[in-house]
């Protein structure tokens, strides 16, 4: 397949200390949805400004469609449609009126009127700006980002503050736009929306890829598929974590609280081994649950963070 975006070696240092960026290699293909992980800080809306062409990289090499930005910038950002987390409009114009002065920036843009049913503001054509709901806001701001026909769409956290209707609702443009041919590189902080939007994610940690595939392949590193969480009531005798990674089908332990996770392959092993130890303990069960791994698992398991927490 033909590469949309790429990076090699990409680095950002900020007055001579901070290493926003870390040597950076990236490779998206065109008509992918990629997803870009990570906690605040983390240095992903760093290498997504470069990427956008906003930001000049201290050092490495940017291609979008096979060219540089020193080669054809003009060109390049004709190419592009970027949502920014948050966009700025002018409060004192009607919604219509803002999609139009976007068009008028590009040589080929949407009709105003198409782009105004794809997100469903129709409605909304004639009102200001300023009298907006949040989440009308959003899908404006996203309406901004394809009124140019692109062929790459960015888009920073686009889901934010919108309702679970508008977010599945903007699934679906996403993925109409993935459709026709276009590249969508999306980050979020919904580890759901990752895993049902993107082809393939980076989950970045301090400047550098410490992870990358699809959802599945990810999850499946994990080397287990399910997990079981569970706490106790104090135990005569305390409780060992050996007591709980030794118990069958086990792949890895961790403990947030008196919450206590255990990552398995067979759960209809593990829990039935479970229930025994703790009897054995003389302790009592307080909470047991099951559920699939999730890409928020394998952050957690990478990081030692949860996402919403950073």
């Amino acid at each position: 397949m033909a590469v949309a975006i790429e990076c090699r070696n990409l680095r950002k240092t900020y007055d001579g200390k901070v290493e926003a960026v870390r040597g950076l290699d990236l490779r998206i293909e065109t008509g992918e949805c990629f997803g870009l992980l990570g906690p605040n800080g983390a240095g992903k809306t760093t290498t997504i400004e470069i990427l956008e062409g906003l930001l000049e990289p201290t050092s490495g090499e940017v291609t979008i469609l096979g060219h540089s930005w020193k080669e054809k910038s003009l060109a390049l950002r004709e190419l592009l449609g970027i949502s920014l987390q948050e966009t700025k409009l002018s409060e004192k114009l009607t919604v219509r009126e803002t999609i139009e002065l976007f068009a008028s920036f590009y040589r080929e843009p949407r009709s105003s009127s198409e782009v105004l049913d794809q997100l469903q503001l129709t409605e909304k054509a004639d009102s200001w700006v300023g009298k907006l709901s949040g989440g009308q806001r959003q899908r404006l701001a996203v309406a901004t980002a394809l009124v140019g026909n692109p062929k790459i769409l960015f888009l920073d956290e686009p889901t934010t503050g919108l309702d679970p209707q508008s977010r599945r609702q903007l699934w679906d443009i996403i993925r109409e736009f993935q459709r026709s041919g276009g590249t969508v590189l999306l980050t979020t902080h919904y580890m759901d929306e990752a895993e049902r939007l993107c082809d393939r994610l980076a989950i970045v940690d301090h400047g550098q890829i410490i992870a990358e595939g699809s959802p599945a392949s990810l999850i499946d590193r994990l080397g287990g598929h399910h997990v079981i969480e569970f706490s106790v009531n104090t135990a005569p005798n305390g409780h060992s974590e050996a007591t709980w990674r030794a118990l069958p089908g086990v792949e890895s332990i961790s403990k947030e609280d008196d919450l206590i996770s255990l990552n398995v392959r067979e759960p209809h092993r593990t829990i039935p081994a479970l229930l025994d130890a703790v009897d054995r303990e003389g302790a009592r069960l307080q909470h047991l649950s099951t559920r699939q791994c999730s890409l928020e698992d394998v952050f957690v398991h990478l990081t030692g963070r949860h996402l919403r927490e950073a």
